[in-house]
Order: C-alpha cells, then structure tokens, then sequence
C-alpha cells in the first residue's frame, strides 16, 4: 500500500482530501497535518510514500517543507502564481494542483502516482522502464474531469489496463472482450488514447483480406 500523508490547515478539505485518498486502490491516509510542525513530526513518524501539501500552512509555506518530509510531494494550492509552481518543481514536488478543483482532478492524479509508484518496485529498470514510468505519472494530467464529454474514468482506465496487460496490439473487439464494453465503446475510448498519442494504431489483414484496426500501448 502506498502511504500518504494530508497536510492541510483547513478541517473540512483536510477530511474531503482524506477521504478522496482513502477511495482510490492501493492508497491509505497514514495521517493527517494542519500545520507545518505536525507535518514535520507525523511524517518522521509514519514514513509516508506521498504527501498531499497544501502550500499556505499557518505556521509556514507548504513548499517550504518539500525535501524535509522525505516523501514524495503533490502540493496543493489556491495561488495561481507562477512561481509558486517554479519553487515547488524545482524542490522536487512530482504534482501541483491548483484549488479549486472538482474531486476527480485530485483522484485521477492519485491513481496515476499509484500507477507510477508500482511500475517501480521492481528495484531495477533501464531508460524505457524510467521514460514509461514517467508516461504513467503525467497521465495523471489528464483528468476524468478534462476527458470528452460521455466518457468514464472508469472505462477508460479499464481499456488502458488491457492494452497495458496485452504486450501486443488488440483489435477493438478484443479490448471490448477484455473490459466488458461494447466494441462500438472500445473504439471511441481507443480513439481518444490515439489522439492523445498513447496508442499506436496500426492495421492487420485478416484471413477474409479486410484490414482491421490493430491498437498498441506505447511502452
């Protein structure tokens, strides 16, 4: 399970971000701060994988603390300054999300970082392994909130998960048969990732010589 630490000096959004992290898989909320002291303490304490760290803390900057909780950071902020994303990025925070934003922003960015961290304990990678790793954190930019109108988080991550678990390139049809959807379906969420520039399509003739639409993750 990836560990995660909330830090955030408003109550209210402390609980929604908690509870957020508590709803997506592998995910569990080792802790909750409001303050910059109780973040530097709770996270000495419980050894947080990820941090969710919003930026304006009574007692100190939030950004002020990246590389002192030795954990990965997803700051969160209502300033829209942009050096205020600078200083984050350059400590080291792997996210910056800007208040206000609809549940699902924060979620989808959450599942991408689980998706990232578990691309990575094997110990050991090479360069495709890091570049697709990283692929897989900034999908996290994307959010179900941004995705074309009709579209479901859930569908797509279903139809990513099976070309991710192929190894190969399927027909819609066959990703349809892997996630339950109708082929119709597939190919609309098949359309999107190739536009997005995260699907190669290609085409195989078949043993009637019609060509048939072939989709592969770019690994």
């Amino acid at each position: 399970m990836i560990r995660v630490l909330v830090v955030e000096d408003d109550f209210r959004v402390a609980r929604l971000h908690a509870d957020l992290v508590a709803g997506v898989p592998g995910l569990q909320v080792v802790g909750v701060a409001h303050t910059a002291a109780d973040a530097v303490a709770l996270a000495a304490a419980e050894h947080p994988d990820l941090v969710l760290l919003d930026e304006h803390l009574p007692d100190a900057r939030g950004s002020s603390l990246i590389g002192r909780l030795d954990a990965a950071i997803m700051l969160i902020t209502a300033e829209s300054d942009a050096a205020v994303v600078r200083r984050a990025v350059a400590r080291g925070a792997v996210n910056v999300v800007l208040k206000p934003f609809p549940p699902g922003v924060l979620v989808h960015r959450l599942t991408a970082f689980g998706r990232f961290w578990a691309s990575m304990e094997s110990g050991q990678t090479d360069q495709r392994g890091v570049d697709r790793a990283l692929a897989v954190l900034r999908e996290g930019d994307s959010p179900a909130g941004a995705m074309p109108k009709g579209r479901s988080a859930v569908t797509a991550d279903a139809v990513r998960d099976a070309l991710r678990a192929a190894g190969d390139a399927l027909t819609a049809q066959e990703v349809a048969d892997a996630t339950g959807v109708s082929r119709a379906t597939a190919q609309r969420y098949l359309a999107d990732l190739v536009s997005a520039g995260r699907v190669e399509l290609g085409l195989r003739y078949g043993s009637t010589g019609r060509p048939e639409h072939r989709y592969r993750w770019r690994g």
